[in-house]
């Protein structure tokens, strides 16, 4: 399964509340793409990355929620979920 394929598997877990404790959405692949400025890895913002480590689960889950709404706006991972 690719890395953007499990970063939506995950988002989806997330909001379905399958984790006790929120888990980082980082997948060790930190690129910020300089158009979107969100990290290409983990779909974050650099001040969200920044926070996360003081982010109570409500503010994680907020994030892993636009992770979301911006990973349904990715081209790759739009037509792969359409086949």
């Amino acid at each position: 399964m690719a890395a953007l394929d499990l970063l939506a598997k995950r988002a989806r877990q997330v909001a379905a509340g399958l984790f006790a404790e929120v888990p980082s959405p980082c997948i060790s692949v930190c690129r910020m793409d300089p158009n979107s400025e969100v990290c290409e890895g983990c779909f974050r913002t650099l001040d969200e990355i920044a926070e996360w480590g003081r982010m109570e689960d409500a503010g994680k889950r907020e994030i892993w929620l636009l992770i979301a709404q911006r990973l349904a706006l990715t081209p790759a991972l739009s037509q792969r979920e359409r086949e």
